[in-house]
């Protein structure tokens, strides 16, 4: 079943009403009829399954049949990720958002080979942010995850500083046991930070500014390429802590 995100305000008690590109997606691409239903979210956590009743060049009208189960995590995640080359990074958001990630930032670390003047970023993050709308339809997520700016890491460990948990996935920690415990502590409601290095790693220093406020935690013996680690803890996270 398809699904399709609107604003709170596009939703009444009984019937919601599709605008803009999605109304071009729907008739002519998808080539849809009066009758069939979609999945209506509004980015704020409702759900709903709703059926079509009109079909015009403006706008879509549909009438809602019935409320549907959210489908987010008992948690809040945001995944800060060290910037990787090539088009990792699109891999890395279409795979975190089917995960349940909440917000994705870009971090320009020490080791990055990647580097993005400000014009570029731009484009980038505008990129990634669709990659993330579509990968959210796809796999029925009641949010649209946000792609921020990128940043440095300094500032990224600035922005988690009031998260309630904070995770480093680190090659140099070894133990499952710490991982188990760590994740066992994890309180539903919780907003999670999880740093994952760029495909040179961590620097030194960055360890040593973020080893007494974050959890420093091992994702197993074997070592795990950037694109793997972080979607590799989101797996671990939601077996931990997904009913």
């Amino acid at each position: 079943m398809f699904q399709f995100f609107v604003e709170p305000e596009q939703i009444t008690e009984e019937n919601v009403t599709v605008t803009g590109s999605d109304v071009n997606h729907i008739k002519n691409v998808l080539r849809m009829k009066k009758g069939e239903q979609v999945r209506i979210s509004d980015n704020c956590g409702g759900d709903y399954l709703c059926e079509i009743t009109e079909l015009t060049p403006e706008q879509i009208s549909l009438h809602i049949l019935e409320k549907c189960d959210n489908t987010e995590l008992p948690v809040k995640i945001t995944l800060f990720q060290g910037l990787p080359k090539g088009d990792k990074m699109e891999l890395i958001i279409q795979k975190a958002v089917e995960l349940g990630v909440n917000e994705i930032v870009p971090v320009a670390m020490k080791n990055c080979v990647v580097k993005l003047d400000e014009k570029k970023a731009k484009a980038k993050q505008s990129r990634w942010q669709a990659i993330a709308e579509s990968a959210a339809k796809q796999s029925k997520r009641s949010i649209i995850p946000k792609i921020g700016e990128v940043v440095s890491f300094s500032q990224a460990a600035a922005m988690a500083e009031n998260m309630a948990v904070k995770l480093v996935p680190y090659e140099n920690e070894r133990g499952m046991a710490h991982t188990r415990e760590v994740f066992g502590k994890i309180p539903k409601g919780a907003d999670i930070a999880v740093f994952i290095g760029p495909e040179g790693g961590f620097a030194s220093k960055e360890i040593e500014l973020v080893r007494e406020d974050m959890e420093l935690v091992s994702l197993g013996n074997r070592i795990l390429r950037t694109e793997t680690a972080g979607l590799t803890a989101l797996s671990m996270l939601i077996f931990a802590l997904e009913e």
